[in-house]
């Protein structure tokens, strides 16, 4: 489990703006170690746009399906 330094006293813990700070993180690194502007297609891979829709609720992404 991650911990976040404490702010009054208390833990806080955010799991969605930990991920977001992540993958941000991994752009950086991608667009870094890019020749020229990262494509859409390779933005979707670092994001792991693929993964999500498919372990996502069929209802979710109808238009993909």
């Amino acid at each position: 489990m991650t911990r976040v330094a404490p702010v009054g006293g208390t833990a806080v813990q955010d799991h969605v703006a930990l991920a977001e700070i992540e993958l941000c993180g991994e752009l950086i690194i991608a667009a870094s170690a890019a020749r020229g502007r990262l494509s859409l297609e390779s933005i979707d891979e670092v994001l792991r746009v693929a993964e999500e829709r498919r372990a996502a609720p069929a209802d979710r992404y109808p238009a993909d399906r």
